[in-house]
């Protein structure tokens, strides 16, 4: 999704919303707000703290219940040891029995606890694992749409694909940790910044690095002689013979077959 853009290559500004125009897959453009976007992504941190505080708090509970299973019966129990005075047992027999009963109406108790508690747990995790998979996958997709080289045609790196297939084909070698995007090379090693030693490289530098790298960057760097979106020509001449997909065709490609596309150097047109 591509910023658009004048004559000059300037990002064209929307003049009612101070805010920079995408053009979106469809073709339709429309101002690209930063500010609900942040929002969003901050909300969505929230939920997922409060989600894991929720579940941090139900495993400290269930400890206390440990080797009780059956609740209801530790329960009642307890209630009849209580109302029990020492003139109504008669023999050791007698007091012993009913240690026995209530020893194991507690064990019972708790671990009918425990199980409740298991499965509050599990919903809790599956809870925060979602949430946590929205927020990541937010804020990579962000990255792609917000990236220089997929927007800036004066970028030395321009890359001459869509940010859909860009994405496609790079967006596992980005993971959010602690918050922010953290780029990772094929061998799965954190990619550093070139001009900050020692600092993980930002979103655009990891992704420069991580084309540079790719066997087949001469096909999606813009100037390269691959055609991109709005570079086609037509006919065989405009793509080399090489194969010819359109934009719905991708995006109903499952990951497999878009990386595929991309490796055999599958000409992008509109």
């Amino acid at each position: 999704m591509p910023f658009k853009t004048d004559a000059n290559g300037a990002i064209v500004i929307d003049a009612e919303k101070k805010l920079p125009i995408f053009v979106h897959t469809n073709g339709t453009e429309a101002p690209f707000d930063a500010d609900a976007t942040l929002g969003t992504i901050t909300r969505l941190n929230g939920e997922a703290k409060g989600h894991r505080e929720a579940k941090e708090a139900a495993e400290a509970r269930l400890k206390g219940f440990e080797g009780i299973e059956d609740g209801e019966a530790a329960r009642k129990a307890l209630e009849t040891v209580k109302s029990l005075s020492a003139g109504d047992l008669k023999t050791a027999a007698q007091v012993q029995e009913i240690k026995d009963a209530a020893a194991r109406a507690a064990q019972e108790q708790v671990a009918a606890a425990a199980k409740a508690s298991a499965t509050q747990i599990q919903e809790l995790t599956a809870t925060l694992d979602k949430r946590t998979a929205e927020l990541n996958n937010h804020m990579v997709g962000g990255g792609f749409s917000g990236s220089k080289l997929l927007s800036d045609d004066k970028h030395p790196m321009r890359l001459a694909i869509p940010a859909e297939m860009a994405r496609a084909y790079f967006g596992g070698n980005f993971k959010v940790e602690d918050g922010k995007i953290v780029p990772y090379d094929a061998a799965g090693n954190k990619i550093y910044s070139p001009t900050r030693p020692g600092e993980v490289a930002d979103f655009d530098e990891g992704l420069a690095q991580l084309v540079q790298a790719c066997p087949f960057k001469d096909q999606i760097l813009k100037g390269s002689g691959a055609s991109g979106s709005g570079a086609h020509q037509s006919g065989k001449s405009g793509s080399g013979g090489k194969r010819e997909i359109t934009r719905a065709q991708f995006d109903g490609m499952d990951a497999g077959a878009r990386q595929a596309a991309i490796k055999e150097g599958a000409v992008f047109v509109d």
